[in-house]
């Protein structure tokens, strides 16, 4: 069922997204890890496209905050107001209350500003005053950031980073399919009459679902092991977390459901181990004066921690 529906969302996407299989690929399984997505890449790739793409396709709420510098944590969250009609205070819920938030230019904004999606991407509820709320499932924030432009930005502390699942960079098309986005938007925006493929009630039960599919005692093992390897690795400063760990794991059995398995297998985590860990590492100075990228050390370790051999039987 998984695998179906899935295949629906992409042919959907794609009627809006020119290429681009992998990076919907990954947003498929994001959302069925109900994860988070950090796209990066230049202005004009499609970041902003894309996250709304997904948003119609998926038939939820959609809310869009535009970080600017100026912007304060109660433009997210919402706020406590005294409304004299009722001779009492009410609160008033902000953009976050969605179940597509789109945290567009998220590295413009302060870290203040910034750190009021911690709660909220990763217990799915808003603490404002002394009320605590809950926000509507699912729940996926997905925030765009520019890596060039670096004045009037604020990196993302690393807390922050930990607690996107992926961090997708879309790259430039082709010259094919450059060409095919001009004759696609030549005389209408495809997104404007874009349909939705799945109800939310049905994303639940996907997510549900997905947590049952089969992880072998010996990949177990290899999640970990990779996940440990960059803690001890010579070319890296702060390595992955236990949450990083959590991240992989879930993420492994998304792919297995998008590919129509009932279990993971090694290559589910040499897949999966790049887009999910390179963002939460820190390399250190001397690693990178030598020009070394973290998606090269990501591939290093990957390379080095030993791979669960399968067994006569079908096991790993």
């Amino acid at each position: 069922m998984i695998a179906e529906t899935a295949a629906r969302l992409r042919q959907n996407i794609q009627k809006v997204i020119v290429g681009k299989d992998e990076i919907i690929n990954l947003a498929l399984i994001a959302m069925l890890c109900e994860g988070h997505i950090l796209l990066e890449d230049v202005p004009g790739t499609g970041k902003t496209t894309l996250a709304k793409t997904i948003a119609a396709s998926l038939g939820c709420t959609f809310g869009r905050v535009q970080f600017t510098p100026d912007l304060l944590p109660s433009d997210v969250t919402g706020i406590y107001y005294y409304n004299q009609k009722a001779q009492e205070f009410e609160f008033r819920p902000g953009p976050v209350f969605a179940q597509i938030v789109l945290a567009d230019e998220i590295n413009r904004a302060t870290p203040r500003t910034q750190s009021a999606l911690l709660e909220a991407m990763q217990e799915r509820q808003v603490t404002v005053d002394i009320a605590t709320h809950s926000l509507p499932r699912p729940f996926l924030v997905l925030a765009t950031q520019n890596p060039v432009e670096l004045e009037g930005t604020f990196p993302l502390p690393e807390a922050q980073l930990d607690r996107f699942l992926l961090k997708v960079a879309l790259g430039y098309p082709s010259a094919d399919e450059e060409s095919d986005i001009l004759l696609r938007f030549e005389r209408r925006d495809p997104l404007d009459s874009l349909e939705k493929m799945v109800e939310p009630e049905e994303i639940l039960a996907m997510q549900t679902a997905v947590r049952q599919i089969r992880v072998e005692t010996s990949v177990r093992h290899y999640i970990v092991n990779v996940c440990r390897a960059t803690r001890d690795h010579d070319d890296i400063e702060l390595g992955a977390s236990p949450r990083a760990t959590m991240a992989l794991y879930r993420a492994c059995q998304a792919l297995a459901a998008v590919n129509g398995r009932g279990f993971v297998i090694p290559d589910d985590v040499k897949q999966m181990a790049p887009h999910v860990l390179t963002h939460r590492l820190i390399v250190n100075p001397q690693t990178r004066l030598r020009g070394r990228s973290p998606e090269q050390v990501i591939a290093e370790v990957v390379a080095t921690v030993p791979v669960p051999v399968e067994d006569g039987a079908g096991d790993w």
